[in-house]
């Protein structure tokens, strides 16, 4: 650059740098574009080619006021009316900040212009050389960002945009919870699957333990009903061996009283077979009698003829009495009658001549007493014959009494023998019975409590089997299945949830993006309304007609500014590098710049060269608006410009450049 040094004063109001062309005015806004951080010019590509020629280093510092205002300072931090910025450029290419001789960054310069809304790189506030052309040329969009960041409505573009961003990640997020949603659904009906078969194999698995259980207490039941039985049976065979040694007792007695009975009988009857022998006996001696008597009378009769035949007769009936009387029971009792038999023999042997007249008749008598005594006798006979008769009928049934009762005595004591040995048995069945049965009873706690079974263990077992098999078809159900399924359940219904709060906060963003565009629209609107009074009051001083028209308005995005000119009495048109001259941009464009002065909110504004292509007649009717527009604002306004003689008379600060021997030069005219 052309300064080796200056120090240049600026003014409060329009401050105007003037000089021919080469002198070095567009190098001092150049110079205070990049003190203000500006990275590119379009005068060089890189900082360093604006290094003076020789030099290896330059410095450019600008003063900014701090004084308070209102009661504030721009920048509360700083305590001092005057804030020194400075930039470094070094030729190697190393660039650097100083704010109050202190090394700053890039970050806490923009800040600090931040707090006195200055914007090097908007075109609305600093308009470089060249510009005001290259200004029609942007696009509307470029230029209604400019004017909302020189009029400081940036922020209702960045809510705007914030809310839209932010719609936009509500409903990306809509998109990904919805994916996600029903991604968790097609999930959650999955594991929801492998959960019901969880929770069957959960109600098999507590039905199995139950058939167990009952399963358990069925057998302990079994026992007990074993047990139960083998006491009943223990006791119904204590019952029959009482009962048999009742009847055992019974019998016995039975057996004494046909003992008795029998002994009776016996004597009865032998009695009755003495009386019998005893009346035999004299039926006997009766008919010995008898016998004799007739023998006797007969031999009586024939003694005569052959005493020895009667004596032989005799001797043969003594022989057939022996043998008669050898053949009864006691024998030994007729002893006194054969004696007596001999003796009468001998008797009768010795007196039979005397006495044969006498025996005849005494025979005969005694033949017939006898036969009346032998009809008794037989009468007595038969009855006791009949009696013997009973009475041995009496005594062979007492006899088979006493054998019937002694068969069943002896039955009743081997039914006793084998009852007692029953009992036996039974107690070592019932002693094992119930061994099982502490068993199976101790098992069977383990398992549960009693409970009283309603199906036989067979039908559990088959049952059981039934549990078993449905259970190996859910064996490869896992215990993770109810955690995943609480899990993916618990995260469906955060997902829905989400979902719901996604829906319910994309209507209140749709709403707040509602808000913020109206609200961005309604302070647009205000701003070009009023841009627009000021705007088509200064082209009238051109005898040229426009308005400002904000286009595209329903979308911040693709919104934009479109200016309208006509001049000498055409129609307004947009404003492009094609349709107006290069004089009739320019005054379009400065015109647009000083309708919006009023509204910008940076403390300096610059443009240079801005009248380039005007006439003589614009050239002065811009000038005098220029002044009149920045009248009573609180900031400094820079132009640029070759010619003096526009602002000569007028209430301005100029400010006189000139190149002398290859050096800027600056005078402050008065």
């Amino acid at each position: 650059m052309s300064y080796e040094y200056a120090r240049i004063p600026f003014t409060e109001g329009v401050n105007v740098v003037c000089g021919p062309n080469g002198s070095g005015k567009s190098s001092i806004l150049l110079g205070v574009s990049v003190a203000l951080g500006q990275s590119s010019t379009e005068r060089s590509k890189r900082l360093s080619d604006l290094i003076r020629y020789g030099k290896d280093e330059a410095r450019v510092t600008l003063v900014l006021d701090n004084s308070p205002r209102d009661g504030r300072r721009p920048v509360n931090k700083i305590k001092k009316d005057q804030i020194f910025l400075t930039r470094n450029l070094r030729r190697d290419g190393k660039y650097w900040f100083e704010l109050e001789n202190t090394a700053a960054n890039k970050i806490e310069v923009n800040r600090l212009l931040s707090k006195f809304e200055v914007d090097p790189e908007n075109m609305l506030i600093i308009m470089h050389q060249n510009m005001v052309n290259q200004f029609s040329v942007l696009s509307s969009q470029d230029k209604l960002r400019m004017v909302e960041a020189a009029v400081g409505f940036e922020s209702y573009r960045k809510n705007v945009i914030l809310a839209q961003k932010k719609l936009s990640r509500i409903l990306s997020q809509g998109d990904s919870v919805g994916k996600l949603l029903e991604s968790a659904q097609q999930t959650l009906n999955y594991w929801r699957e492998q959960y019901d078969r969880y929770q069957k194999k959960k109600q098999l698995l507590i039905k199995r333990r139950f058939l167990e259980r009952e399963l358990s207490w069925a057998e302990v039941l079994k026992r007990e009903r074993i047990v139960a039985k083998l006491k009943e049976q223990k006791q119904e065979r204590q019952r029959k061996i009482t009962k048999n040694e009742v009847e055992i007792q019974t019998i016995n007695l039975h057996v004494t009283e046909f003992h008795d009975k029998l002994e009776d009988s016996r004597k009865s009857w032998k009695n009755l077979f003495e009386n019998r022998i005893i009346f035999e006996r004299e039926l006997a001696k009766l008919d010995l009698i008898v016998s004799t008597s007739n023998q006797d009378l007969k031999d009586m009769e024939t003694f005569t003829e052959n005493h020895y035949k009667s004596m032989n007769k005799v001797f043969d009936n003594i022989k057939t009495l022996q043998r008669v009387v050898h053949e009864k029971t006691n024998p030994l009792d007729l002893r006194p009658q054969i004696s007596e038999i001999k003796a009468s023999y001998d008797a009768l042997k010795e007196t039979w001549i005397q006495r044969f007249n006498m025996r005849r008749t005494t025979l005969n008598n005694s033949v017939e007493s006898s036969n009346e005594q032998i009809k008794t006798l037989y009468a007595k006979i038969s009855d006791i014959k009949s009696k013997t008769d009973s009475l041995g009928h009496e005594i062979e049934k007492i006899t088979n009494d006493v054998v019937e009762s002694k068969i069943k005595l002896a039955l009743l004591n081997f039914q006793k023998d084998q009852f007692n040995k029953n009992i036996i048995h039974l107690d070592k069945d019932l002693q094992q019975a119930l061994v099982d049965l502490s068993e199976y009873v101790s098992r069977a706690e383990k398992v549960g409590q009693r409970l009283v079974p309603i199906q036989s263990s067979m039908d559990i077992l088959e049952e059981l089997r039934l549990t078993d098999g449905h259970l190996t078809a859910l064996a490869d159900v896992s215990e993770n299945i109810e955690h995943m399924y609480e899990s993916y359940s618990k995260l469906y219904l955060e997902l829905k949830k989400k979902a719901r709060l996604v829906a319910e906060n994309r209507e209140k963003v749709l709403e707040e993006v509602k808000a913020r565009m109206d609200a961005w629209r309604s302070v647009i609107h205000k701003l070009l309304d009023q841009v627009n009074i000021n705007y088509r009051q200064i082209l009238s001083e051109a005898h040229a007609v426009g308005e400002v028209k904000l286009i595209n308005e329903q979308d911040t995005e693709d919104a934009g500014l479109e200016i309208f000119v006509g001049f000498k009495g055409g129609k307004p048109v947009p404003l492009n590098a094609y349709t107006q001259s290069g004089g009739e941009r320019s005054t379009a464009t400065v015109t647009f710049l000083l309708a919006l002065q009023q509204h910008v909110h940076s403390p300096f504004r610059a443009v240079d060269e801005y009248d380039v292509h005007m006439d003589p007649k614009n050239r002065e009717i811009i000038a005098n608006l220029l002044v009149s527009s920045v009248a009573g604002l609180d900031s400094q306004y820079l132009a640029i410009t070759p010619s003096q003689l526009t602002f000569t008379g007028k209430n301005v600060h100029l400010i006189a450049v000139q190149n002398v021997e290859g050096a800027s030069l600056i005078k402050e005219v008065n």
